[in-house]
């Protein structure tokens, strides 16, 4: 698996061998110097690289200011182009411009040798700019090695001068570099190997590969936006590669082209590589063709044999899901895939089938975790959709697979670069997995871990189940199905109420934002009628000492907090779980709050958190959370009497800041009881309730 990219991270240990000096031996020292040119080799190009995107903006920049009639960016990254090729073109016939200076003369050597290039330009094409233009691009450009094998100026311009944004709306994306680089090592083509992209876009996984094992593969793309099919074909172009790029539908076949013909694709290709479009709303085919697909039809689960298809066709399939059967049915027996695919569908319930069909027709040989900020590219342009890098091979049996989650990919949320990266990382340990070696951030994980068909990495991630090994002899592990079986614990969840009902009332409406550090906030941001509330109340049943916990969202997901008797009085929202301990004779619902609270029960919440389209959720799988229970009585006390304390303050400092807030508009009040009288002679009911329960401040400081 040869890697660009991955000698990033030996640098340090590269220079500690070198400095060990003759000890290292001969053979050792001259493979670390020769590690060493390479690893200076690919720094140079990194910043070549950077340097090529500068010039770029630096020539975008001159053109927005100075172009008339054509000021969008794809109509400038298209005169770019032609200069770009007419460029490559006279340094390859070696023509002497002698007259740089004159503006005149050098446009007219431009436009007499820019020669449309069927399937990118047509006939009828010729340059637009000024002489001025021409000429400060020509300078330009003369900066830039055009003959580099491992240069993608096409690429670096298209993502200059249009980025992420021109299909963003369709639900595909630019897929980063550094993403679609890992996915072509991973899948590892060799010489004379049949490379397709059937989602092609501006053909960056076409180039990436080339580059890998440039002149020796035989490259096919297949786009439907006939802008960005051109757009492949000059980026392989440029680089001296011949790609047949097909404008046409993937899933349906209907092209534009000549000469495209399904039957000669079907099982032909030694590797598929692609970042196929996703979302729910997009109509990728019309039913008949959809019916085609066996992941286009619903299917049935049953205990004993998995997924069934059924005849009837499935509403709404988003193009994902059927970009994966197609992906599939483009391999040959023994071809490998990589692929980019949002981590809902390799995780959620409603897509088990779709992970069924992977593992019954192929074996997975890695899948990858991405951090959200993957896709994006500003902080307004891209997605935060969570997707997962997937490598399979068909028609193999499945043994054991590669797993490893990224926190970092090179950039921030708002796309802007960051010196954090674990994609080399991971491709490090993705070589050692193969030498049968364990890694830093990448694991083995066996085939028979697939059973409910989940393939997301983080919910196999081993550490979750280590935190809770070393307690085995201090501490009961069980489960929270278990409890629910036994009838220890009852979950719930509870409901929307809409926009509308929003400030109709004075019943707090809590939402995933007012549950923190056990409590419920002094002020829900929302609250609703007595009317609805009522229609609310005994479905909710809301009782003091039920633990809420947050069950969907983003950061919010394993947060708790304990009602008391203030709180029974609200409506709590969909993505809230409400877990009440039917016998707190066996479960305390202090030492349950604790417990979900523990650093090993929240890792479990984040292994177990999975995205659904566009927000996470814990979902079902709060089941599966294994709760470390002292088994010393004594203990388990213990942590009950200070988990009450610790509640008890927080309830009385809140109840009292209410009050407190109460008070400052009241006429009635004239300020004559002192901070101590107030706790020692309560002026609320509230507040009453509270010392009764847990006695005053200056009470339990005295027992103390």
């Amino acid at each position: 698996m040869p890697s660009i990219f991955i000698a990033r991270r030996r640098r340090q240990t590269f220079l500690t061998d070198l400095e060990a000096g003759p000890a290292l031996g001969y053979v050792r020292r001259q493979k670390v110097i020769h590690k060493l040119v390479q690893l200076r080799v690919m720094r140079a190009n990194l910043k070549a690289e950077a340097d090529q995107k500068a010039i770029f903006q630096e020539i975008r920049n001159f053109l927005a200011g100075r172009m008339l009639g054509a000021t969008r960016d794809r109509a400038l990254l298209e005169e770019v182009m032609k200069c770009l090729f007419t460029k490559k073109q006279l340094l390859l016939k070696q023509v002497k411009l002698r007259h740089e200076s004159d503006e005149i003369a050098l446009a007219k050597a431009y436009r007499d040798h820019f020669k449309p290039i069927p399937g990118i330009f047509d006939d009828h094409e010729q340059i637009l700019l000024d002489p001025a233009a021409i000429r400060f691009i020509d300078a330009k450009l003369s900066a830039i090695d055009l003959f580099a094998s491992d240069r993608d100026p096409v690429g670096d311009l298209y993502e200059t001068f249009v980025g992420a944004s021109i299909r963003g709306s369709e639900g595909q994306f630019f897929t980063p570099q550094n993403a679609g680089r890992w996915l072509v090592d991973a899948v590892d083509p060799s010489s004379g190997e049949l490379i397709i992209d059937p989602a092609c876009g501006a053909g960056g996984f076409l180039v990436w590969a080339a580059q890998n094992v440039p002149k020796a593969l035989k490259l096919y793309g297949i786009e439907k936006d006939s802008y960005l099919a051109s757009l492949a074909r000059a980026r392989t172009a440029i680089l001296g590669e011949s790609a047949k790029i097909f404008c046409a539908n993937s899933l349906s076949f209907e092209s534009e082209s000549r000469g495209l013909k399904p039957k000669d694709l079907l099982e032909a290709f030694d590797v598929v590589l692609a970042n196929p479009p996703f979302g729910k709303n997009i109509q990728s085919i019309s039913e008949t063709m959809q019916l085609g697909f066996a992941l286009g039809h619903k299917w049935k689960h049953h205990k004993a044999e998995g997924y069934m298809k059924t005849p009837e066709p499935a509403s709404k399939v988003p193009p994902q899901v059927l970009f994966v059967e197609r992906i599939l049915s483009l391999l040959k027996k023994g071809g490998r895939a990589g692929v980019v695919l949002p981590e809902s569908l390799l995780s959620s319930r409603s897509y088990g089938h779709v992970v069924q069909y992977i593992r019954s027709q192929s074996a997975v040989r890695a899948v990858v975790g991405m951090p959200e900020a993957l896709f994006k590219s500003s902080g307004k342009g891209g997605t935060h959709t969570k997707t997962c890098l997937l490598v399979i091979e068909k028609g193999k049996k499945q043994s054991h697979f590669f797993m490893a989650e990224a926190k970092w990919c090179g950039h921030d949320s708002r796309g802007r670069p960051i010196p954090k990266d674990d994609l080399p990382l991971i491709a490090d340990d993705y070589i050692a997995f193969l030498k049968g070696r364990a890694g830093k951030l990448g694991y083995k994980a066996p085939a028979e871990a697939l059973h409910e068909n989940i393939l997301s990495p983080r919910y196999h991630e081993p550490t979750a189940a280590r935190v809770t090994h070393h307690l085995t002899k201090t501490h009961e592990l069980v489960s929270v199905g278990e409890l629910l079986k036994e009838g220890v614990l009852a979950i719930t969840t509870g409901n929307e109420v809409g926009k509308l009902a929003y400030g109709t009332g004075p019943i707090p409406f809590v939402r995933t934002s007012d549950i923190s550090g056990w409590e419920i906030k002094i002020d829900p941001k929302h609250c609703v009628s007595e009317e609805l509330y009522e229609s609310l109340r005994q479905a909710q049943d809301v009782r003091r000492n039920d633990v809420l916990m947050v069950r969907d969202g983003t950061y919010l997901i394993g947060s708790c907090a304990i009602v008391s008797e203030y709180d029974e009085r609200i409506v709590y929202q969909s993505h809230i779980y409400k877990i009440r301990c039917v016998k707190p004779e066996v479960l305390s619902p202090y030492l349950l709050l604790a417990t979900l609270s523990s650093e090993p029960v929240q890792k479990q919440i984040k292994a177990k958190t999975f995205t659904q389209d566009i927000i996470d959720s814990l979902g079902n799988r709060v089941t599966e959370l294994v709760l470390p229970l002292p088994k010393n009585p004594e203990a388990r006390k213990a942590i009950e009497k200070l988990v009450k304390k610790v509640v008890a303050d927080r309830v009385e400092a809140r109840e009292l800041a209410r009050q407190a807030k109460m008070l400052v508009v009241d006429s009635q009040f004239e300020g004559n009881i002192t901070p101590l009288q107030r706790l020692e002679s309560p002026h609320s009911q509230a507040q009453q309730s509270v010392h009764r329960q847990y006695g005053s401040p200056r009470a339990r400081s005295s027992a103390r």
